[in-house]
């Protein structure tokens, strides 16, 4: 017993509160996966035990054999699921049974709210785990005692808001979790059901599952087995264990290496996105296993950032059973294994992306952005993840490949064309595309918010280079293109635009760079564009907006010759007195705000913007 006899009362964290109204209140055709979360946190218990006792064998002196025992008690119509692992104190309760500590958890619920209650896939993307219980339960126990420490302790709940903890007595380490059954929930208290639940998701758990001192799995480390040995469905629920998910595996990838590192691994590709995938920690969610042994979940040095969204096992015989956190950041056995895996990653996806491309795209309308941070961090494997990679483009609807896109090179065309801003719906009606389209040269159209960073390394695919559309002189006039070519008449006919350009200039003064002819632009007036060696316009906006950058470069702005409202300026500029032409100066400004507004920004000064606007509407009436 411990020494404070006290009763503290909590109320639930607000998300866990609105995470149980969801769980508790809506009735699933599978309730049945309560049991499979429960059983898979006593596992996790008897791993991060058998963990510790490597560097603290006194945690398991009198009892080193872990095992998981379940019981029903149709009288007390009560479910027991108990575990000898590594248990919980005064502390660990108070943060594993009464927060969410996820990011992006108030969002989520938000949306999960909105949508179907009933959608496990989005419900696993927390790891519901131990509150799963109160969709058969109206109210839970546990009773836990942390291996090493004297003290146990009793939480308790009916998942309305608040739960208790309170000192208990046990005998041993280790947790006990009583449900206390729902009325329409009596199926989980036959022993036939539970047998089938266990047999159903519990199989491939390494620990045996004890029930009226039966062992109900096979308890063996799915892993070890031989690849063509385990069906799909014992994958799915492998995955499902590990990885705490409801979705289903999009790939598996079970193979041995054999060598001067050997090692076996198990890992998946999840079919839909983690609610962590973009958490700043970019924590890793593999686990290392030395001789089936748990190590460690924190294994950031096991897998590169861009393959966080992987879950699954890694083990390995050659690796010392007391590798500390800090060995595995420079171990160069543990870095052989981290360039094996992520080459046979990376081929994978790639014969995934070949065989089955329509599959693909759902891979990376999840995934992509996070793939295409390897191209800023690795630079080993850049060439091959550029194989990977694959891009919206002004082609069609289907995403495509760089090797695609420079097999459809125009004659004469030296270089791979994009355009980047942060939505795919703006930059897809950018008045920059103009003479690209008119010419039927395909852009890409980059719309993550991690593109503008690896272009800065990636200059080039296939001997051509990239070149944004937004930066620089449009080189169109030598691509053999698509649309009829000028006749010289026509040509000749274009008003000359010396005078219009001078007074522009002149108004606009330190507000832009330059005022050029454009090449670029057939049916919009203007445009704004970076000068030939200046800072692309995406980049320069992503790194003012975090902070990174005060101000910015004035950018030139591009005329349109053969636009209507460019051509009656240059006869207005042409006449005697334009000088002091109050329109013509309106009229420059509201060209340059025009600009800024194409390219998704606002006007510089919005009530003068108002007041020119009127002005030239008022004279032009």
């Amino acid at each position: 017993m411990n020494d404070t006899a006290t009763k503290e009362v909590f109320s639930f964290q607000t998300e866990v509160g609105r995470l149980l109204d969801i769980v508790a209140g809506s009735l699933y055709s599978n309730r049945e996966i309560f049991l499979r979360e429960l059983v898979s946190n006593a596992s996790d218990a008897c791993d991060k035990l058998r963990h510790a006792a490597l560097t603290t064998p006194s945690l398991v002196e009198g009892n080193q054999e872990f095992q998981i025992s379940l019981n029903v008690d149709k009288k007390a119509k009560t479910i027991t699921i108990a575990d000898n692992g590594i248990g919980m104190n005064h502390d660990d309760l108070l943060e594993t049974l009464g927060t969410i500590a996820k990011s992006g958890t108030g969002a989520f619920l938000d949306q999960l709210g909105k949508g179907d209650k009933n959608d496990l896939s989005l419900i696993g993307q927390f790891g519901v785990g131990f509150y799963s219980a109160f969709m058969v339960a109206d109210s839970v126990e546990v009773t836990t005692r942390k291996a090493g420490e004297e003290g146990a302790w009793l939480w308790s709940s009916d998942g309305k808001g608040e739960f208790s903890i309170e000192p208990a007595n046990r005998d041993e380490r280790g947790t006990t979790v009583v449900l206390h059954t729902k009325k329409d929930a009596k199926e989980f208290l036959e022993e036939t059901r539970i047998r089938h639940i266990v047999k159903t998701y519990s199989d491939h758990i390494g620990f045996p599952v004890l029930f009226k001192d039966e062992t109900l799995n096979a308890a063996s480390a799915i892993w070890t087995r031989p690849p063509k040995d385990v069906s799909t469905e014992q994958h799915t629920e492998f995955y499902h264990h590990s990885a705490h998910a409801f979705d289903e595996p999009w790939l598996t990838i079970h193979n041995r290496v054999e060598g001067l590192v050997s090692y076996t691994n198990l890992l998946y590709v999840p079919s839909s996105q983690p609610l962590d995938l973009f958490d700043p920690e970019r924590k890793g969610h593999v686990k290392l296993y030395v001789n089936r042994v748990f190590i460690t979940e924190d294994t950031k040095g096991l897998l590169p950032n861009f393959l966080r969204f992987l879950r699954g096992v890694v083990d390995s015989e050659d690796l010392s059973l007391n590798i500390s956190r800090e060995m595995l950041q420079t171990d160069p056995k543990l870095a052989k294994i981290r360039s094996g895996l992520t080459k046979k990653v990376i081929s994978e996806l790639k014969k995934k992306a070949t065989k089955n491309p329509e599959d693909y795209v759902s891979f990376w309308k999840n995934f992509g952005a996070v793939v295409k941070e390897g191209l800023v961090e690795e630079v080993g494997v850049r060439d091959k993840i550029l194989e990977i990679c694959r891009f919206t483009s002004t082609h069609g609807d289907e995403l495509t490949s760089l090797q695609e896109y420079v097999d459809r090179l125009k004659d004469k065309q030296e270089a791979i064309y994009y355009i980047a801003g942060d939505d795919a719906a703006k930059i897809a009606h950018s008045p920059h595309l103009e003479g690209f389209r008119a010419k039927g040269v395909e852009v890409l159209l980059l719309s993550d918010s991690v593109d503008e960073f690896w272009m800065q390394h990636v200059t080039e695919f296939d001997g051509k280079p990239f070149k944004s559309i937004t930066r620089g002189a449009a080189d169109l006039d030598a691509i053999e293109g698509d649309e009829p070519k000028k006749d010289k008449k026509d040509e000749a006919d274009t008003p000359a635009l010396d005078g219009l350009i001078a007074a522009i200039k002149l108004e606009l003064g330190d507000l832009v760079k330059d005022v050029r002819p454009s090449k670029r632009l057939t049916e919009s007036p203007v445009c704004l564009i970076a000068d030939e060696g200046d800072m692309d316009v995406n980049l320069e906006r992503l790194l003012q907006r975090h902070g990174q950058l005060q101000g910015g470069t004035p950018r030139v702005l591009e005329l349109n010759p053969d636009h209507s409202i460019v051509r009656k300026l240059v006869e207005r500029a042409d006449l005697e007195g334009a000088g002091s032409d109050a329109l013509l100066k309106d009229a420059a400004h509201l060209l340059l705000d025009q600009a800024r507004i194409a390219d998704g920004e606002v006007p510089s000064d919005p009530a003068e913007f108002a007041r020119r606007l009127s002005s030239v509407m008022e004279q032009a009436l």
